[in-house]
Parts: structure tokens; sequence; C-alpha cells
């Protein structure tokens, strides 16, 4: 057996006696995989020697093999120790739960603080918008500086002006429709043709929608 094989096998002993539980050859190689360095092979043959000498125990549980400590190597345990050890295996449960608890937390906290923005970054980010608001107070200033405003009394006079145009549209347009619908009474062709005798041009020939007021 080389050097190699024979420390892998005392690493295999040494775990199993101070884990002192049950584990197949799959869970040794596994656990052990980086630290001795043997294959799955190999780790098979070593437990199957260590068991083989009386250094380990065997069970065999269908087609699986199971592998644990000789317990002769321990000294009798107490009832009342045995009580200490469940206390004390409960308290280290109660422990590590409260320990993973905070670790999610400041596994959550580090994630956020990640994805948040550098001190650099938000330098940089903000001389970005304070150039983008120096822009706007710029093109502000123009505008106010500009000479060629409309008053609020210009814009009124505007709307007012379309206002009375778009009534004067729907007005005339009424009264045409009224004329043509009357004509129209005793006319032999049809409207299509009236209009085009006529020369009458609609809105609809132009595409053009009247607005609302």
């Amino acid at each position: 057996m080389s050097k190699k094989d024979s420390a892998g096998v005392a690493q295999i002993l040494a775990y199993l006696n101070e884990k002192n539980r049950p584990y197949s050859a799959q869970d040794v190689f596994t656990n052990l995989q980086k630290q001795c360095g043997l294959g799955k092979t190999a780790v098979v043959k070593a437990m199957e020697q260590l068991a083989q000498q009386g250094q380990i125990q065997e069970k065999v549980y269908g087609k699986q093999k199971i592998y644990f400590a000789d317990q002769s190597q321990f000294a009798d345990v107490s009832d009342a120790e045995l009580k200490e050890m469940d206390a004390r295996v409960a308290e280290l449960s109660a422990e590590v739960q409260t320990i993973s608890q905070s670790c999610r937390q400041l596994d959550t906290e580090l994630k956020e603080l990640s994805s948040s923005l550098t001190t650099a970054e938000m330098e940089a980010q903000i001389q970005e918008l304070q150039a983008e608001c120096s822009g706007y107070r710029e093109r502000l200033d123009k505008i106010k500086t500009a000479t060629n405003h409309v008053t609020p009394e210009e814009k009124q006079k505007v709307y007012k002006e379309r206002e009375t145009y778009v009534k004067e549209w729907r007005k005339r347009k009424r009264m045409v429709t009224d004329m043509v619908g009357a004509i129209l009474e005793g006319y032999p062709k049809s409207k299509k043709q009236f209009l085009e005798e006529a020369g009458i041009e609609t809105d609809e020939d132009h595409k053009v929608t009247m607005p609302n007021i």
C-alpha cells in the first residue's frame, strides 16, 4: 500500500472515530474527498480493510453496507451523562439555528449592499444629474428672456377666434347640408352626381374633420 493510501486509511479511521456515527462508503468518499484525495474505489477498499481488521464495524442492509466506529473503544456512558449530552446537543442546535438565522440576515444585507451604488458611482451620477439640471436651467433662462412670448391675453384671443371660426364653419355646413337635402328631394340623380355637377366640395373630399370647440 502506498504512503498516500496508508494516510487515506488513517484519515478514514480517525474520521469515523471522531464522528462516531454510521456512514456508507459513498458518504465517507464525499465528506473526505478533498482531505484524503482517494478515489471512491480506494475508499471502499480501505473501509473493507478496516472492517476486516476489526478497527471499525460493518453492517449490511440489503445491498448497502454501513460502517461505524468500534464501540468497544469508548467508555460506557451513564443515563445521567446521556441526558447531559442530549441537553448539550439541544443547546448547540439552538445556537446553530440562531447563528444560521444571523448568517441569512447578513447575507441579505450583503446582497443589498452589493446591488447598491458605490460612493464613486453615486458621485458620478450626481455630477451627471447636476449637468443635466444646468442644461435645463439654461433652456429655461432662454425662454424667460425671449421677447416673442405669447401673453395670456393674446392666447385667449386666439382661442376665442378659433371658437368663432369653428361655430361659423359648423353653421355654414349645416346650411349647405339642408339646402342640398331639399334639392335632392326633387333631383333625379344621386347626391354624388349633384355635388359634382354643382361643383360642391365637402370636408370629406379633403379629409378634413371639424374640430371640437
